[in-house]
């Protein structure tokens, strides 16, 4: 078959699997040409990079965060075994602790017990990822929260990565939980009472802050004083909101990597400069509960995989992608995990991103160097064990396809490709990964792997317009 022909029929085939109209056609293909540079090493990704984020009033709802939710437990695990639940968001502000109290889910009235707070330690146990934990610093007290945390590092032992006081106390100024005044220095001061009260109960407790909304120099100062005594430096990331805001589509949400890269940035700066590890710990795509027809689509798959990268390249520690019930009671159109209450599970749009991501980034990313001109294309390159290489491929554009041909390094001459897709940007179901659906007891097993074409020192591969493939390399 020759050269053309045999590009014709990747794509006609690549685009078979698409019944959106408006989906690029075989002949509107940009060429991409990219060069793998196994010599040129970066960071290497932490086994912990991944990590769910979870509402206080979660926590809440008996049986959900449990060691006998066995389905919950195995949809986790599937995202890898080392990973970060994180405990907080605005319900957190508003939540207290009973030891013998009944256990309530609300907005602004939840309570936890012991009961709910050992069910959770026994999920950490199962799934074997960590915690952080949220504090009431809004309308809490020091008492209740070192008693609270005493409890909590009770039943985390280990598992237990770091406590966190305040949910976006950047904000406490608009929500109502301060004066208008209220600023850094206030907040510093309130962390460090609550510090030294919860530190009488629980001896040398892990801390991490400011958990800052968006107020990055926040993380610069907090870094700059508690540099020597805290585990992370954590921020919060949403893409686009409110959901009301005609802003909030499908093609922005695409193209907010320039945005996302200026606060990875600063807090790269922040973290080295300390020497203490950032982790966006509150991070999804649109804030407020997010949009449907947006957060609960096909391209927030594709949009959360290339964030995810761009954050390990960035050097971040890792990231809690927001998941479940939110701070008005319902659950948001973003949750990559869902239930319909009734015991039964299903894996929405962003979660096979977060699949995707799990299954080529273990290792180190190595140099990949591009050739593209008009596309919103993407690409990484992750060294593994075993001398295993997995090339990631995002096309984001909306219009065009990518042509992409791939020059391999030596030594490494053949490969599988698992193709992350769906029939349109827009779809809400009918997801796959390597042709597989996850399936509602947290099981995926790919079943439509193809294998690259390779030419000479070269594999060729057609990626459709807003999709992604990984292809893994070995030698």
């Amino acid at each position: 078959m020759k050269r053309r022909e045999f590009m014709t029929a990747c794509a006609a085939g690549a685009l078979a699997a698409f019944d959106d109209p408006t989906r690029a056609s075989p002949d509107d293909w940009e060429n991409v040409r990219l060069r793998l540079q196994v010599e040129r090493p970066g960071p290497v990704i932490p086994r912990d990079f991944m990590g769910l984020g979870y509402e206080i009033s979660s926590v809440g709802q008996k049986g959900l965060l449990s060691g006998e939710n066995h389905t919950l437990v195995q949809f986790v695990r599937l995202l890898g075994p080392q990973g970060v639940i994180r405990i907080g968001g605005n319900t957190s502000d508003f939540a207290t602790f009973s030891s013998h109290g009944e256990a309530v889910s609300a907005p602004k009235q939840t309570v936890v017990n012991q009961g709910v707070i050992e069910d959770l330690g026994a999920f950490l146990r199962a799934t074997g990822w960590r915690l952080i934990w949220g504090l009431n610093l809004g309308k809490g007290s020091t008492e209740n929260a070192a008693e609270e945390a005493a409890a909590v590092a009770s039943s985390a032992g280990d598992a237990l990565l770091a406590f966190e006081i305040g949910n976006e106390p950047d904000l406490f100024s608009r929500n109502g939980h301060r004066p208008p005044s209220y600023d850094y220095t206030d907040f510093y001061q309130d962390y460090q009472r609550y510090v030294g009260v919860i530190r009488k109960r629980v001896p040398g407790a892990p801390m991490a802050g400011p958990d800052a909304a968006t107020r990055t120099d926040w993380v610069d100062a907090f870094a700059r004083d508690e540099r020597s005594d805290i585990k992370l430096l954590t921020h919060h990331y949403y893409a686009e909101g409110p959901p009301q805001n005609p802003a909030s589509t499908l093609e922005n949400l695409l193209n907010s990597s320039e945005k996302f890269e200026s606060i990875t940035r600063q807090l790269r700066a922040a973290s080295q400069s300390a020497r203490v590890p950032y982790r966006i710990c509150e991070i999804n795509s649109c804030f407020g509960g997010g949009k449907a027809g947006v957060s609960d689509t096909f391209a927030s798959a594709v949009w959360g995989l290339d964030l995810m990268f761009d954050l390990a390249a960035a050097q971040g520690a890792g990231l809690n992608m927001e998941t479940g019930l939110n701070q008005l009671g319902w659950v948001s159109k973003y949750t990559p995990i869902d239930t319909d209450g009734q015991g039964n599970w299903f894996a929405r749009p962003l979660y096979y991103g977060m699949l995707a991501f799990a299954l080529a980034s273990r290792g180190q990313l190595v140099g990949l160097d591009s050739e593209a001109s008009n596309i919103n294309f993407r690409a990484y390159a992750v060294l593994g064990g075993e001398r295993r290489l997995w090339v990631t491929l995002l096309n984001k554009d909306t219009a065009r396809g990518a042509s992409v041909t791939l020059e391999l390094p030596r030594g490494f001459g053949s490969g599988n490709v698992s193709r992350l897709s769906a029939p349109s940007m827009s779809s809400t179901s009918r997801v796959t990964l390597g042709g597989s659906e996850v399936t509602s007891d947290g099981q995926w097993s790919p079943t439509g792997r193809e294998r690259l074409m390779v030419r000479g020192k070269a594999g060729e591969i057609q990626v459709p317009p807003v999709s992604a493939c990984i292809i893994e390399l070995a030698r």
